[in-house]
């Protein structure tokens, strides 16, 4: 704080303000723009925790002609949509997300159970029908209500992350950590396996036994 108010009196008001608004907006270009296809409760979280955070955000509905346009936009795609959606969306997105990260925040629910698991997952079935993409499996283990923090209760909580392409990844987990995430690299994509069986988990905890959304798991290392 001391060498900013020097540096301050030093170059005069109104240049040092514009230095620093120059500097503000130099980050903001260098941040990945991020697309989210869908407007429910995960994708609108996800939107104010990212924007808070100084990136700059889009998101669409259904609304075929928006997906295609988002998905030409975006460096980051977000598919916040529910699970029987995927196929769809897929479609519009089409070769729009070749060489780009494509984050799968789905859970393949199939009524008390998953609809898909254990000998694969609904991320990497993704990859197969999009496979230009670069598909990192993150967010599902997280409620809605507590996607635009990071936090529970004012505890930070775990994001467990899962791809096969390393910088997707580590763009997926820099996200997270902006949000304010404890971000962790969950491995190969082959895992989202685990990580879609411990979001239904976390759905059964918190509706089946009624303990609420304002829980979160925590890997404590």
């Amino acid at each position: 704080m001391v060498v900013l108010f020097k540096l301050e009196r030093f170059l005069g008001r109104g240049l040092f303000l514009g230095l620093i608004g120059l500097y503000v907006l130099n980050l903001r270009t260098m941040k990945p723009k991020v697309g989210i296809i869908g407007k429910g409760n995960v994708g609108s979280a996800l939107r104010r925790g990212l924007e808070r955070s100084g990136y700059e955000v889009k998101s669409v509905g259904r609304d075929p002609g928006g997906v295609k346009e988002l998905a030409a936009w975006g460096d980051v795609l977000i598919l916040a949509v529910p699970f029987l959606a995927v196929d769809q969306v897929v479609r519009e997105i089409g070769e729009r997300a070749k060489g780009k990260v494509l984050v799968d925040v789905t859970n393949p629910l199939g009524g008390d159970s998953l609809a898909i698991g254990f000998t694969t997952s609904a991320a990497e079935e993704l990859q197969k029908k999009a496979p230009g993409a670069k598909v990192v499996k993150a967010f599902n283990t997280i409620f809605a209500q507590n996607m635009d923090s990071g936090r529970v209760k004012n505890e930070k909580i775990t994001l467990l992350a899962s791809g096969d392409d390393a910088q997707a990844k580590a763009k997926t987990l820099e996200l997270a950590r902006d949000i304010g995430f404890d971000a962790v690299d969950a491995g190969p994509l082959k895992n989202a396996r685990w990580l879609e069986t411990l979001g239904f988990l976390n759905i059964q905890l918190g509706y089946g036994l009624k303990m609420g959304p304002q829980i979160g798991f925590k890997l404590v290392r």
